[in-house]
């Protein structure tokens, strides 16, 4: 008996490929004509499937074949419509395959620009440079306008490498390719930068939007500052503030908050006063906030006569005083012992209609409880209300710089631990007396 042995050429991946699109092409044949018109549309985007997922092939041709080409790009596009996440903290990402990168792609741009782009950014944060600069030469020489995010990240990105160079081609490349965008791309890169504490990228970034003939506006020269003021020392500080001076950009409440913090943490209160009067003690847009802080200059080193002096002064030039105003005087009276100027306070704040807070109540309590006329408290706040609730109103400029007195730090305690919520001033300033009856008490025992 003989035994014939068949021999078959062994079957690879591509052959099964072949068979599979053969048999799809023999079963929608009658497609085939409709679908070759298409012929070069349907390859361009077959091929960017290819980049992406070999299986979503195969549904796409299918598809063609059977005449639903539009409706399965309009499904693409639409699941293709998630927004990108990237940090912005310039670590490190550990390397993926690139089919998981290109899954991920932002609203509002092309396919075959947002892979570039999310490519790009991929192999810019691995470190893969040189990949990532032949994209980006890709987009540049293409009809695609790269999305002002993106290249403010790859700016970002270049930056955090001290590649200074690249990103000063980057920003000729962009002014070339649309100016429209060049102002945002500036803005974004400013604010990447700072927020991250690179100082010196960001000075290079606004170095070169003015060589490039782009002005600073005041929402970039305010934010500039505060970036200084979070990362920077005084000294960096007030040059900052000297250059936002020289260009002629108005400085806002946030910037001068911020600029106050940072001279109040160093207890640089003389400076404090130079600076508010550098700035301009008539200006109104901001309120009361430049007299309270040179108020609070003086009250901080207990000059009190410079303080009463410019109280008036600030009265005299059609400035109301508010809560912030009698706070800053009365931890100042309270602290020196002054009781009648402390009441001449609480007349004054009475008259103009300023509804006290704790800080109020705590300048009254300590003041008398220090100077043992602790049976005299009841006469020093007939003239406050204190079955109000418990509010705190005041600045924490001032907590910076004066403190919080002792009933303060208790009502805070007490306020936070418990939990009752309806709290009044006549209710905590108890509590605060049997407090301290039993620490005499326990004082005494020993």
């Amino acid at each position: 008996m003989a035994v014939v042995l068949t021999a078959s050429a062994p079957t690879t991946l591509n052959s099964l490929k072949r068979q599979r699109f053969r048999r799809l092409c023999s079963k929608n044949g009658d497609s085939i004509k409709s679908f070759r018109p298409k012929g070069r549309v349907v390859v361009l985007f077959a091929i960017d499937i290819l980049a992406c997922w070999e299986d979503e092939l195969w549904v796409f041709l299918e598809q063609c074949l059977q005449g639903n080409y539009e409706d399965y790009v309009d499904r693409c596009n639409a699941r293709c419509s998630d927004p990108l996440a990237h940090g912005l903290s310039g670590e490190r990402l550990p390397l993926v395959p690139e089919k998981n990168v290109l899954e991920n792609k932002p609203d509002g741009l092309f396919p075959a620009n947002t892979t570039l782009s999310a490519l790009m950014l991929h192999y810019a944060r691995n470190g893969l440079f040189s990949k990532a600069l032949g994209i980006w030469d890709e987009l540049v020489n293409s009809s695609f306008v790269p999305d002002s995010e993106v290249v403010s990240q790859l700016i970002f990105i270049y930056g955090s490498i001290q590649d200074f160079n690249m990103v000063t081609r980057i920003l000729h490349e962009m002014q070339l390719k649309d100016v429209k965008l060049m102002h945002n791309i500036f803005s974004l890169a400013i604010s990447y930068f700072g927020r991250s504490g690179q100082l010196d990228c960001m000075e290079f970034v606004i170095k070169e939007m003015v060589s490039m003939g782009y002005s600073v506006d005041s929402v970039t020269g305010n934010a500039y500052i505060l970036y200084y003021c979070a990362f920077g020392s005084l000294a960096d500080i007030e040059a900052a503030y000297g250059r936002l001076k020289r260009s002629r950009i108005l400085i806002e409440e946030e910037a001068i908050r911020a600029i106050s913090f940072a001279y109040i943490k160093k207890t640089k209160f003389f400076a404090l006063g130079r600076f508010v009067h550098d700035v301009g003690l008539g200006r109104r847009n901001v309120g009361n906030l430049l007299w309270n802080l040179l108020l609070l200059s003086y009250a901080a080193n207990f000059k009190m006569k410079s303080l009463q002096r410019e109280f008036v002064r600030m009265v005299e030039a059609g400035f109301s005083p508010d809560l912030n105003t009698f706070n800053i005087r009365s931890l100042a009276f309270s602290k020196m012992s002054l009781l009648w100027d402390l009441h001449l306070s609480l007349d004054h704040m009475k008259h103009e209609g300023v509804v006290p807070d704790l800080v109020t109540y705590g300048c009254v309590v300590d003041v008398y409880l220090d100077k043992k006329l602790g049976r005299n408290l009841n006469f020093a706040l007939s003239k406050l209300n204190s079955n109000d609730s418990v509010l705190v109103l005041t600045d924490p400029l001032v907590f910076e710089a004066m403190g919080k007195g002792d009933f303060h730090l208790s009502s805070d305690a007490i306020i936070e631990y418990t939990k009752k919520k309806d709290w009044t001033y006549k209710m905590l300033i108890s509590v605060y007396l049997k407090k301290k009856f039993r620490s005499n008490q326990i004082f005494w025992n020993y």
